[in-house]
């Protein structure tokens, strides 16, 4: 005991001490009651396939329900309703699939159950609650840990570290991770989604609605069926620093307030027990609270998980959404907001939530918050949005508040709704609206009316202002925008009641992953285009290209039939999106969109682009008779976009199937690679692949802002979006940010902190250069590659190694894309930039071989493959992912055979057969960590130069040769067949050597014996008719039946006829072992 803890005097970094603990303290003082996972298992009737805490919820469906016959008489629901309601909780249907259960369940939980019964001779139906919302403490919440579930079709279990039960219902899944080890939250979000895959415990999920992965400084949250990128980040949002302080030192007391007596004796019982010196010792300090703590007391305590649940959580389109804390905190504060009138009004304004941030979401949690407030009499709410799909998806969410939804198809019709005075939702689109508005005869003059207007429409916020005015004069406006307002749009957000706390900026947006960071690079190609500046251009372009390139290019270049200098000028920006993209897009999955100032332009770069041949593209516009981006100025249509139109009209038919269809492979196909556009999708189209945006078009303010957010979508591997200029959209970019305001101190800051020019980022080359070459400063010949790999023995140098390899290909990728950086930069260090890139990139295949690390090519290893394949020896390195098992020797030996050099040979195969006794140990134990420890042996003895690379070659060799044989010249000749009965011979003896080391009798010789025996009760125990009993491993009783023979054999043929002191504990030591090796060799 002492021992096991002198070596955690420090920090203990095991999961269970710095993450599982800690969080079932914590949890603990938030009034959950804390179950071993005996007891757990106890109350789910001994069965690992049952998931619900029945007992528990049987007494609380007695306990929080009744039934109000009239105003003095209360009924019970009768004892087989409680069991119907038992059952509707345990039978969930499954028929529409896993999410549609999941939202089953969600359906019970918040609008509760409905059954018949009889009272006084009347036969109704009554409605039977799971959960107590308005009363959080009428609830019971049980936390259990190590939580095994059987999994989905098979026979063994997975176990989640943590689940929390309402009622008896498990509603969330925790994982908890050391913070030391690599991707630590990666890895824990994976399991999540590993649980929820068909093979997996979906049993357990279907009633999940809150999903966690926490560490000690990290954590992320989602709920069933997130995928990994949507994972999100937990902040608490404050108005005041008095708020915030509050805050503070409530968790502060929480944690430093130690568990009373009776609950700490309770959750050091069981298996925690040897720690309890440890978590005592902590308690005799203050401890500050950790990430882990922020996310569980945000997001776990009572009250406020039944708020999440309630509240914040809608199925959207089949897919479950719960909020991010931004749109929680938001909605929080505009429902306090309103709640009170003020001159007979409620004080509406505008939200600022950041492009991407979800405000669709936020205006539908906001509607359901407000017809759910309690201090609101009949409010009557109207969503005016630009998505037509809305109406169907939120119907839904609407029922638990007992309101439906109504859409309003026309102007009259919306009149209509408002003046009936229903408590329908009511959708409609903007111009629908603006009709009402001024359809209205009479004003009305609700304060209750909730106005929920979309951003999209800026520019008619004035006008329709004051309107609304005259006809909703004490309606409650509420406006939700995503890019920043001007310092002229700021008395428009006072007429709507001016900005509403707290805002949501693009650089949070960024912190929080929610979008991607944006990088700024002008290529600007002069208007008009005479002699001189089309030839700076096309030096420019070809910096970095020697002269034959150089003539090649520039016969391209040189063509004579333009038929003017707008044509020139599109036909040379054409050249440099091509090789642009292809340069640095092609191939992956990401996409690109041009914008073009007009039809006629966006036509004929779909001309060029076609005939240079080295992308793909489609031209998106509206009708030739619509006016689009800069017609007006321009006069009729050319003939070319009418051309275009009736081509696209023969193969479409309609323009509505033509943008369809257009979208549809833009999203989902390998082409087009880039879409080109005037006005079309600049706004509120979302495609998370689209990486790159060419601008050739002059853009405002506004437009310019919405333009950029197509762009920085989060998406998989994609590290920046990127905005290429042509124009020089940006020239002006202080002037711009001069027009903008933010609403704390930070006048400027807003734009400029999410568009980086990318300079700034090329600027970080030359130190992540220097960074990778510090790793081997103390290599004096920097050709030999062996001093390299054998630099690199330790793990975390190689690991480190690893990501500034990763961190300098990224940075070097993205100067190569640019044109300053061919500018600027001397030829010969280009040169050097990628010869060591080639360098490294070589070095780490040949080191993750020698050492058989299997790397996670995560994020960017596409792209930095495509910068070696463009700018490095062509397709001379490709990334090792699978490795070589050792029992395939045939490859193994070629794998080998390729390698240079005895040290590095030996390395080679001392790792993987070290990776295969990692994977293999549990099939014999004793036989395993022999060699483990003999591997370790030898290498310190050529790592400290007691043996040369020739012994030591020989020796790893010979040991990869007895493992794959599994044999040992220890091992009895009778054994050598039999691979369960070695590993029962190698336990039993490591046992018997350490208990009877001072007699004199042969312990090998018992431990065969012992072996044999066993052997012998194990199979006839467990094959009955030449068959194996299925799923035997999961059937105590046969497990039970089996350990009494085994230890009878060791009471009777051991301990009592040598006459010696054999305790049950080590027999308990020998019987587990051989059992849980017997559950790995029959199956």
């Amino acid at each position: 005991m002492i021992s096991r803890l002198n070596y955690m005097q420090g920090i203990s970094f095991k999961e269970d001490h710095i993450s599982q603990i800690p969080a079932l303290q914590l949890l603990q003082k938030f009034g959950y009651t804390y179950l071993t996972p005996d007891e757990a298992l106890a109350m789910r009737g001994g069965k690992t396939s049952n998931v619900l805490l029945e007992d528990v919820l049987r007494n609380q469906l007695r306990r929080i329900n009744s039934i109000r016959v009239n105003r003095n008489k209360e009924e019970l629901f009768s004892e087989q309703n409680i069991e119907n309601g038992v059952l509707a909780m345990r039978n969930i249907p499954m028929e529409g699939g896993y999410l549609s259960g999941n939202e089953a369940v969600y359906n019970l939980l918040t609008l509760g159950k409905a059954f018949e019964q009889s009272i006084d001779g009347d036969k109704k139906s009554y409605t039977m609650r799971f959960i107590d919302w308005e009363h959080p403490e009428r609830n019971v919440f049980h936390v259990a840990e190590e939580f095994a579930v059987t999994r989905t079709g098979m026979a063994d279990t997975y176990r989640p570290d943590i689940v929390l039960f309402v009622n008896g219902i498990p509603l969330v899944v925790i994982e908890c991770k050391r913070p030391d080890i690599k991707a630590a939250l990666d890895q824990a979000i994976s399991q999540h989604l590993r649980n929820q895959k068909d093979d997996g415990i979906r049993s357990l999920y279907l009633y999940s609605a809150l999903l966690l992965s926490i560490g000690n400084s990290y954590g992320a949250y989602a709920t069933t069926g997130t995928p990994a990128k949507f994972w999100t980040k937990w902040k608490e949002m404050f108005l005041t620093e008095k708020e915030e302080a509050e805050h503070i030192q409530q968790l502060n007391c929480l944690v430093n307030t130690p568990l009373d007596e009776k609950r700490k004796a309770h959750l050091f019982s069981d298996r925690f027990r040897y720690v309890r010196a440890y978590f005592d010792a902590m308690e005799q300090e203050r401890v500050l609270p950790t990430e882990q703590d922020l996310y569980l007391f945000g997001l776990c305590r009572p009250e406020r998980l039944l708020d999440l649940i309630h509240n914040f959580t809608i199925y959207d389109g089949g897919i479950k959404k719960l909020a991010r804390y931004q749109q929680y905190f938001t909605v929080k504060e505009i429902t306090e907001r309103v709640k009170t009138l003020d001159h007979g009004k409620r004080r509406g304004g505008v939200v600022w939530h950041t492009q991407g941030s979800g405000k669709s979401l936020t205006m539908v949690l906001l509607a359901q918050a407000i017809a759910q407030a309690k201090e609101i009499l009949n409010p009557r709410i109207v969503m005016v949005t630009d998505r037509t799909d809305l109406d169907s998806q939120i119907t839904n969410t609407f029922k638990k508040c007992g309101r439906e939804v109504i859409n309003a198809t026309t102007g009259t019709h919306l009149v209509e709704l408002l003046e009936s005075k229903t408590d329908a939702i009511i959708t409609t689109v903007i111009n629908k609206f603006e009709t009402a508005v001024k359809r209205i005869k009479h004003p009305l003059t609700d304060p209750n009316i909730f106005i929920l207007i979309d951003e999209a429409h800026r520019s008619q916020y004035k006008e329709m202002a004051i309107k609304m005015d005259k006809v909703l004069p004490n309606a409650c406006k509420i406006a939700f925008t995503g890019t920043p307002l001007m310092k002229k749009e700021k008395n428009t957000a006072n007429t709507f009641g001016g900005i509403i706390r707290p805002v949501y900026t693009m650089r949070q947006a960024v912190e929080d992953g929610a979008v991607a960071p944006l990088l700024y690079e002008g290529r600007i190609v002069p208007q008009h285009v005479h002699e001189g500046p089309i030839d700076d251009f096309f030096t420019k372009v070809c910096e970095g290209l020697n002269e034959y390139q150089t003539a090649d290019l520039k016969k391209k270049y040189s063509r004579t039939d333009f038929v003017n200098q707008t044509d020139q000028r599109v036909y040379s920006i054409a050249w440099n999106i091509s090789e642009h993209f292809r340069d640095n897009w092609q191939g992956t999955k990401f996409k690109a969109m041009l914008v073009t100032p007009r039809k006629a332009i966006a036509v004929l770069y779909k001309k060029y682009l076609d005939e240079i041949g080295l992308v793909s593209s489609e031209v998106l516009i509206t009708a030739p008779d619509t006016r689009e981006g800069e017609e007006s100025s321009y006069g009729d249509t050319s003939e070319e976009v009418k051309a275009y139109w009736k081509k696209m009209m023969d193969e479409h038919g309609t323009p509505k199937k033509y943008q369809e269809n257009l979208i549809s492979r833009f999203k989902n196909q390998e082409q087009p690679e880039i879409m080109i556009v005037v006005d079309k999708l600049l706004t509120g189209f979302d495609e998370p692949k689209v990486v790159v945006m060419y601008l050739d078009r002059k853009l405002n303010g506004h437009t310019l802002l919405q333009a950029v957010a197509r762009v920085n979508r989060v998406c998989d591997g994609k590290e920046f979006g990127y905005i290429v200029d042509y124009y020089g959209v940006l020239k002006e970019l202080d002037e711009a940010l001069d027009l903008y305001s933010n609403y704390d101190e930070e006048e400027q800051a807003v734009f400029r902190e999410t568009l980086e020019s990318v300079d700034t980022e090329i600027a970080k080359l030359p130190q992540k250069y220097s960074n990778l070459w510090d790793l081997f400063k103390s290599i004096s010949n920097k050709r030999d590659l062996e001093a390299y790999a054998q630099s690199l023995r330790e793990e975390d140098r190689r690991q480190e190694f690893y990501e500034r390899l990763t961190a300098y290909a990224s940075c070097l990728k993205i100067a190569l894309s640019t044109r300053d950086f061919h500018a600027k930069t001397p030829e010969e260090d280009i040169k050097r930039y990628k010869d060591d890139l080639n360098m490294f990139v070589k070095l780490r295949s040949a080191v993750q071989l020698r050492y058989s690390d299997t790397i996670d090519y995560k994020q960017y290893e596409g792209q930095i493959q495509k910068l070696i394949n463009r700018h490095v020896e062509s397709g001379a390195v490709k990334p090792i992912t699978e490795l070589v098992n050792i029992f395939d020797t045939e490859a193994f030996e070629q794998e080998v055979e390729k390698i240079v050099g005895i040290a590095a040979k030996a390395d080679t195969i001392a790792s993987r057969t070290s990776k295969f006794i990692t994977e293999n140990i549990d099939t014999d134990p004793v036989f395993y960590k022999k060699f483990s420890q003999l591997l370790k042996e030898t290498i310190a003895a050529y790592e400290q130069g007691r043996i040369d690379e020739l012994e030591y070659l020989k020796r790893v060799l010979k040991y990869k040769e007895d493992i794959l044989a599994h044999t040992d010249n220890e091992l009895p000749e009778e054994l050598q067949q039999n691979n369960a009965a070695k590993a029962y011979y190698g336990l039993a003896l490591e046992t018997y050597q350490r208990i009877f080391s001072d007699t004199q009798m042969s312990l090998k010789k018992l431990a065969l014996e012992t072996a044999m025996t066993f052997d012998e009760i194990i199979n006839h125990t467990l094959i009955v008719d030449g068959s194996v009993l299925v799923d035997w491993q999961q059937k105590s009783d046969i497990i039970g039946r089996m350990k009494i023979e085994l230890e009878d054999y060791l009471i009777d043929e051991v301990k009592r006829k040598y006459g010696l002191n054999f305790s049950f504990d080590d027999m308990d030591t020998i019987i587990d072992g051989c059992v849980d090796v017997a559950k790995l060799w029959i199956k």
